[in-house]
């Protein structure tokens, strides 16, 4: 059986098969009619092949210069310039559902994807071609008993699809600033972690130096050889200092806004984490690598708990039925990785009023590049249920953890 992002792709390419299916169909079915009318079928052919390679021609391979509104605009007035020479040259061209299902397609690439001002003119170019389209035929728009019809017609199919157009561009414009809000309020958070990350390894070489301070004024024959590993302890913190700060700030860029602190998990707030995850009839195990050491530079930590926090979340709230979760944590010397399954078939969901908003994961996902991290998101390639893993690098993760163990 397929699973659910695998069937929503399928879904998706036979869904994109039909259309095309559909546009090509009508197309021939205008030619049949150029053809049965004794018209020649080279001009309808040539203004559907034009505006069929607009429509159709592949995202991956279209060339830049091909832009969205040279794709809707060129069509569109090729459409009514066709129109114009058949009515100044008092010649009859049939017309059929083809170009005006190709016209309609410009209408919603240009409402949806043009610049605001490109989108105004590449739309009305394409409505106005086919609204005017039964000048071919009818020489007029509102005399006759047909005429009428096909403009009425027309303006509705125009205004649904140009509606459509316009409701799906509202919504893609929310989402981007959603998204872009998500990534600010994240790096807010990583700004608010920045005075921890700091105030730990400054605290520290303020001890350090209250207690050299000391050993320098005693006299030196009590001073022993205590004084260069304290030394060097001072310099391992303003380094470990230093390094937090260029990493955290790096992902800061022009942000001045202030936000309110919030509490910075550690590897070992996990465990107390997944111990107050656990609900009757679904068990958290937790599995931790030795060397994953409470000593890894806290922004990492940080990043690692807001991973497992992020997921469980995901776990409540989209798969409740799972009854066997999974959190690890492994550490090779140079990077931490976070890993956490569940079993869940997507039932028992929470209702959608408590769902969140559906940017955790883009918060997540800037936290983790923003450390020069992966994160990967999907199904399990065994069994039911879902996996998230990150990959947390750690700077001179060998060097610390080799100083640890000496």
């Amino acid at each position: 059986m397929l699973q659910l992002p695998d069937r929503a792709a399928w879904l998706r390419g036979f869904a994109r098969g039909a259309s095309v299916g559909a546009l090509l169909a009508l197309s021939a079915w205008d030619l049949l009619i150029a053809g049965d009318a004794g018209y020649p079928a080279w001009r309808p052919a040539a203004v559907l092949a034009v505006g069929l390679t607009a429509v159709l021609w592949p995202a991956t391979c279209r060339p830049p210069w091909l832009t969205p509104q040279l794709r809707t605009a060129a069509p569109a007035l090729l459409s009514l310039l066709y129109t114009a020479a058949s009515f100044i040259r008092h010649r009859i061209v049939p017309f059929g559902p083809g170009e005006i299902a190709v016209l309609l397609c410009l209408l919603f690439i240009a409402v949806r994807h043009c610049t605001p001002r490109w989108a105004v003119i590449s739309g009305v170019l394409a409505a106005g071609a086919v609204l005017l389209m039964p000048v071919r035929y009818y020489r007029t728009l509102w005399s006759g008993d047909e005429a009428p019809v096909y403009v009425l017609v027309g303006l509705v199919l125009v205004g649904l699809v140009g509606g459509l157009a316009a409701y799906l561009r509202s919504v893609d414009y929310r989402r981007t600033v959603a998204v872009a809000d998500t990534r600010r309020e994240e790096r807010l958070a990583i700004a608010a972690d920045l005075h921890d990350f700091v105030a730990h390894h400054v605290t520290g070489i303020l001890v350090q130096t209250q207690m050299t301070r000391m050993m320098a004024a005693a006299p030196p024959e009590q001073r022993g050889d205590g004084l260069d590993p304290v030394l060097a302890g001072i310099e391992r913190a303003a380094t470990e200092a230093l390094a937090s700060m260029r990493r955290t700030v790096g992902v800061l860029r022009d942000t001045t806004e202030q936000a309110d602190r919030r509490p910075v998990g550690d590897l070992a707030s996990i465990a107390e984490l997944t111990d107050g995850f656990a609900s009757p009839g679904g068990r958290v195990t937790l599995h931790r690598d030795p060397d994953a050491s409470d000593d890894l530079p806290h922004e990492v930590q940080a990043a690692a708990f807001r991973v497992v926090q992020e997921s469980l979340t995901n776990v409540r709230r989209h798969a409740a039925d799972a009854t066997e979760i999974t959190v690890a944590l492994g550490y090779d010397g140079a990077a931490l990785s976070v890993t956490v399954t569940d079993d869940g078939r997507g039932g028992a969901q929470l209702p959608a009023a408590a769902h969140g908003g559906g940017f955790g994961l883009v918060g997540l996902r800037e936290r983790v590049t923003a450390l020069g991290g992966e994160l990967r998101t999907g199904p399990r390639t065994t069994g039911p249920g879902w996996e998230v893993r990150a990959l947390l690098p750690t700077p001179d993760g060998k060097d610390q953890k080799n100083g640890r163990r000496e």
